[in-house]
């Protein structure tokens, strides 16, 4: 016996870019913080409805979270090359200096994702502080490892404190970004590299 001929309904292909709408979404968080960013703000950006939202990325937490790796791999991307210079100087230079283009860069939103998004107060966006301060603290570990391995080639003081400059050199790039998001010029913030620069201890 023949089997009925029966058409399979194919799902609605999907009416939009992912990396786009993500790139939009990332943009809103950028300038808002999470906890700023409606999801009507998101969902107006990115060109799609609700519904589309969740199917494609998830909540708005999961969103946020591709939206931060987004960030990290595209306008952080300077890190892993800074860490990769020759001497522990230039890599702190070629952090902060990174920082500073990537801040005031004006095709973009001014200040840093990781600080507007770390703007959050509520119960519910705990598991979003949490992410940003382990990415925080890997990015600080990661230098600190990178100053230690100077300080035991020579390249750094023997006396010289891995954890403390690692996080001196956070605290100023923070500080960069902050000053950025408030209007200051990337020339502006290369004068802060300049001084910050000038207290770099020399073997």
């Amino acid at each position: 016996m023949n089997q009925p001929n029966v058409s399979v309904p194919m799902g609605r292909p999907r009416e939009f870019d992912i990396d786009t709408a993500l790139q939009r979404a990332l943009e809103v968080f950028w300038r808002q913080g999470y906890e700023g960013a409606s999801l009507g703000d998101l969902t107006a950006a990115m060109g799609i409805n609700r519904p589309s939202l969740y199917a494609a990325f998830g909540n708005k937490e999961s969103l946020f979270r591709k939206a931060l790796q987004r960030y990290t791999d595209v306008h952080m991307a300077f890190i892993g090359a800074a860490l990769n210079e020759p001497t522990a100087r230039g890599a702190v230079e070629a952090l902060l200096r990174g920082y500073a283009a990537s801040v005031s860069d004006p095709s973009t939103p001014a200040g840093c994702l990781t600080v507007q998004g770390a703007l959050a107060g509520g119960r519910d966006t705990e598991p979003i502080r949490a992410e940003l301060t382990s990415r925080r603290l890997a990015g600080e570990a990661a230098l600190r490892a990178r100053l230690a391995r100077a300080r035991d080639d020579g390249d750094l003081p023997g006396d010289a404190d891995p954890t403390e400059l690692a996080r001196y050199v956070n605290t100023v790039a923070q500080g960069i970004a902050v000053q950025a998001a408030g209007g200051a010029t990337r020339s502006q913030l290369n004068r802060v590299v300049d001084i910050a620069l000038r207290a770099w201890p020399t073997p």
